[in-house]
């Protein structure tokens, strides 16, 4: 084993970012007490290496470079140093040896981080479909296999995982753009319609660009429909009522964004999603 700072560099990474960013619970109080540390453990892992992808620091070979070392923490392939980045892989590697969990549901993270780190381009839905089941589907398979449910369950998972992460594509197209030159749009849809990427940074979303976005969400609709089947998948009453919950508001998010305009402002959820969740959960609870 080798245990080197020059793999690590001494840029620092961090977004910033905790779990009170995110647009869906992350170890939430529906999550049973006992594992809601492994989750936490995720969680930090999932987000140091999405922070090493976005870094505005580091070239794009340096970041793989992080990425690779993350991964040999967490396969215990490397010691790791005492940084906080290290550190989180080697915590995730101690949960998923505890819990059982599949290492797959760490390491497919970084096979979407590292296209993110190498700039991929997107040509078509099927393109994006497949950068999510690496970046996205994988946080539903590790919370189901937490959880020890049934492997009916992923189906549905995969699809709402899915949703979740072009809907948060969506929110972000023109800040992913101008900050990372990174774009999550379909090339082929914006060519069909006759826009192109220049078009996400004008500040509000033209008639072309809106029957883009329009396209998307027809797809994500879709998924959504697949995943309103998940709850019905897992045996865990809490842990149910948190998939329902979740479901509801990525309808509830999808409906926003074909109203509001995604480049004019970040179109987020309000109290009254909150609301129509809570709802939703404790109609799971039976």
């Amino acid at each position: 084993m080798t245990n080197t700072t020059s793999v690590w560099g001494t840029a620092d990474v961090s977004s910033g970012k905790g779990a009170s960013d995110e647009n869906f619970p992350v170890g939430s109080l529906l999550i049973s007490k006992r594992l809601r540390p492994h989750v936490h453990a995720y969680y930090d892992y999932a987000r140091v290496i999405d922070d090493i992808a976005d870094s505005e620091a580091l070239a794009p070979d340096d970041k793989i470079t992080r990425l690779n070392a993350m991964e040999e923490v967490l396969l215990g392939k490397r010691e790791p140093i005492n940084r906080p980045d290290a550190q989180s892989a080697a915590t995730l590697r101690r949960s998923l040896l505890q819990t059982h969990v599949p290492f797959e549901t760490a390491t497919d993270l970084l096979i979407a981080f590292r296209d993110d780190s190498r700039g991929h381009v997107y040509q078509t839905w099927d393109d994006l479909l497949q950068y999510c089941r690496y970046s996205a589907n994988p946080v539903g398979r590790y919370l189901i296999g937490l959880h020890e449910e049934s492997s009916a369950a992923f189906v549905p998972s995969d699809a709402l995982c899915t949703s979740l992460q072009i809907l948060n594509h969506l929110q972000d197209c023109a800040g992913d753009l101008k900050r990372l030159k990174r774009c999550y749009i379909p090339a082929d849809m914006m060519q069909r319609c006759g826009t192109s990427q220049d078009d996400l940074l004008a500040g509000s979303t033209s008639p072309a660009m809106r029957r883009v976005f329009n396209t998307m969400l027809d797809g994500v609709d879709a998924l959504n429909q697949q995943a309103s089947a998940l709850a019905a998948h897992i045996r865990d009453r809490r842990f149910r009522m948190e998939c329902a919950a979740i479901v509801e508001l990525a309808h509830c998010l999808t409906r926003r964004l074909r109203r509001e305009d995604p480049l004019a402002g970040r179109v987020a959820l309000r109290r009254a999603d909150g609301m129509h969740a809570a709802i939703a959960a404790l109609r799971a609870w039976a």
